[in-house]
């Protein structure tokens, strides 16, 4: 069970070798682990983080889809080395405070030695308070460090160009980014069961509106089930308008096997390459064939 940390409960540390991070860690890319190593030392390292997003709080109309859900997300940074994850509920009185407010409400109880931002880090009323600010409200209680932003191949790492690689179906750009695989959760629900007269049997996830999603399309991944292991498998995304569907889904078909019951349960679904785009087919013959061909695609690939 994951749980949000209240700032209600927010309780003062005399520590004083705390590192405490802060930042919106959508998703936990390489960018953001950077800003979560540095300066750890010996001392323990706790994390600010934002939910909802910001922006749907601001400019719903503008607000991206997330890279992964609150219970990942904290996942995520506990396995970046995360001691305590605190969570601040963003609201309107939140967005409301000055980077004065800010600093006493959320960052002073932790009793940080050092803070570590982005040096795009922005906060307070109306964005009003960046790192130059952080300085100044933290004269002689603790330091500040801005780390600078992250970049692969010259393409600097960060959420939007990640959902923007996903939104293209390029999975393998995205991975090189987040530094691991895609990954999409949910408990399996009942489809059309249409896979399995098929002969592939599918583990379907709905898709969330919030959840950033790869294009529509057939890709080769992983499928895992609750403490089991990872299994290859042949992964689509899309509305099956073969068969004139409607809602996008998520549909998994692990290789060689259709001994498994995953109904109500909570899977993990890794990307790992794109080997097509969702196509309508003229009849059962003409799809099968083509899934019997996916299928030797993503074992090739998962086998390499």
């Amino acid at each position: 069970m994951h749980a949000a940390w209240p700032v209600a409960n927010l309780s003062i540390v005399n520590s004083g070798t705390r590192v405490v991070a802060i930042g919106n860690f959508d998703g936990v890319h390489l960018g953001h682990r950077s800003v979560l190593q540095a300066e750890r030392g010996d001392g323990e390292l706790a994390v600010i983080t934002f939910w909802p997003h910001p922006l749907s709080v601001l400019a719903p109309g503008r607000a991206p889809r997330l890279l992964s859900d609150l219970p990942a997300r904290i996942d995520l940074l506990k396995q970046a080395g995360a001691y305590e994850v605190r969570v601040v509920r963003f609201d309107e009185k939140v967005a409301a405070m000055s980077p004065a407010e800010f600093v006493e409400r959320f960052v002073i109880p932790l009793a940080p030695r050092v803070v570590v931002v982005g040096e795009n880090f922005r906060f307070g009323r109306r964005a009003s308070g960046d790192v130059a600010t952080l300085r100044e409200l933290a004269a002689g209680r603790f330091d500040v460090r801005a780390l600078g932003l992250s970049a692969i191949d010259a393409q600097t790492t960060c959420s939007t160009l990640i959902r923007e690689a996903l939104d293209r179906g390029d999975v393998g750009l995205a991975a090189q980014h987040l530094g691991r695989e895609f990954r999409l959760s949910g408990v399996v629900v009942v489809g059309d069961q249409r896979g399995r007269e098929l002969g592939f049997p599918t583990a379907n996830l709905a898709i969330p509106a919030e959840l950033a999603v790869p294009a529509d399309g057939v890709y080769a991944g992983w499928l895992t089930p609750p403490g089991g292991t990872a299994l290859p498998a042949a992964i689509s995304v899309g509305s099956n308008p073969t068969f004139d569907g409607v809602d996008r889904r998520v549909e998994t078909h692990v290789l060689d096997r259709s001994d498994l019951e995953l109904y109500g349960l909570q899977i993990d679904v890794d990307f790992t390459e794109r080997l097509r785009g969702q196509v309508r087919f003229d009849g059962r013959e003409d799809l099968i064939a083509q899934m019997n061909r996916d299928v030797e695609n993503c074992r090739h690939i998962l086998t390499r």
